[in-house]
C-alpha cells in the first residue's frame, strides 16, 4: 500500500520522562489507524509531534513523501493534516460558521472567504450542524461542540485527520451518530489516525491498530491480531472490560 503518513524513529523527552521513544508506523491513503494504549502511553504526545505542537528530539515525519518534521502547526494544516482535539475549545463568541471559516481559510486549499463558506456548509451538513451555522459556539451542547470540532477540521479539506478521543463525553445515541460520520469520512477517502478509549469502536472501525505502552510501540497489526496479542493483553491487565472489548470489537 502507498504510504500517506510515515513515522520513523520518533522520540520526545520532557526532562527525564521519555514521552515517546523510537515510535514508527505508517498510515495509508483512506486508511483508519487506531492508536491505542493505557493512559500515559504517549498517544497525545505523538499527535502533538505529528501536527507540530512539539518538535521531536529524534526521528522523522513524512507526509505524502515530504519531510514535515518540526514544521509549525499552521504549515502542517496547509499540507493537509487536520486535527480534532479531545478537549474542545471553540471560539465561544463566534458562530459555527465563523469557527469553521478559520479552518477553511487556513487549510490545505487556502480558500477565499466565499469559497471557505461553501466548504463550511459542506462540512457542517456532513456532521449534522447545517441548521446551526449562525449559532454561537457557546450555545452548543457537548455533542454539538464535538461536531463543531470535527466540522472545523473537515472545512480545511484535509487528506488526513488526527482524531483525539472524539467520542469522549458522548452518550450512546451521540456515539452512534459520530461513528456514522466517521464511516462517511472514510468513504470519502480521507485517512484517519484515531486515539480512542472506546475499544469496541476503535477495534471495529480501524483497518490497522498500533498499541503504545510507556512511550514505545508495543504491537501493531490487524484488529484481531492485536486483540489476541499476549503482550497487549498484559498491558491492559487489571481492566477486564477493556480486554473483553478487544475481542468483541475485533470479531
Amino acid at each position: 500500500m502507498t504510504t500517506l503518513l510515515e513515522i520513523a524513529g520518533l522520540s520526545k523527552r520532557f526532562g527525564g520522562v521519555k514521552a515517546v521513544e523510537n515510535l514508527s508506523f505508517n498510515v495509508g491513503p483512506g486508511e483508519i489507524v487506531g492508536l491505542i494504549g493505557p493512559n500515559g502511553a504517549g498517544k497525545s504526545t505523538a499527535f502533538d509531534l505529528i501536527n507540530g505542537v512539539f518538535k521531536p528530539d529524534r526521528g522523522t515525519i513524512r507526509f505524502d513523501g515530504e519531510d514535515i518534521t518540526g514544521l509549525r502547526p499552521d504549515h502542517i494544516a496547509r499540507r493537509g493534516i487536520g486535527r480534532a482535539h479531545q478537549i474542545v475549545q471553540p471560539l465561544a463568541g463566534m458562530t459555527v460558521m465563523e469557527n469553521c471559516l478559520v479552518g477553511a481559510c487556513f487549510g490545505r486549499e487556502d480558500l477565499s472567504i466565499d469559497a471557505g463558506e461553501e466548504a463550511v456548509r459542506e462540512a457542517a451538513h456532513f456532521v449534522g450542524l447545517d441548521d446551526r451555522l449562525n449559532t454561537y459556539a457557546s450555545a452548543l451542547t457537548t455533542a454539538g461542540k464535538k461536531r463543531l470540532e470535527l466540522a472545523r477540521a473537515l472545512s480545511a479539506r484535509p487528506r488526513l485527520l488526527l482524531l483525539d478521543e472524539v467520542l469522549a463525553g458522548l452518550n450512546p445515541t451521540e456515539t452512534e451518530h459520530m461513528i456514522t460520520v466517521l464511516r462517511r469520512i472514510k468513504a470519502r477517502g480521507i485517512a484517519m489516525l484515531m486515539v480512542e478509549h472506546v475499544m469496541r469502536v476503535v477495534m471495529s472501525l480501524s483497518d490497522w491498530i498500533v498499541v503504545m505502552h510507556l512511550g514505545r510501540k508495543l504491537a501493531e497489526g490487524h484488529p484481531r491480531e492485536v486483540a489476541e496479542n499476549p503482550e497487549v493483553i498484559r498491558a491492559y491487565l487489571g481492566d477486564a472490560s477493556e480486554i473483553a472489548a478487544f475481542a468483541e470489537g475485533a470479531s
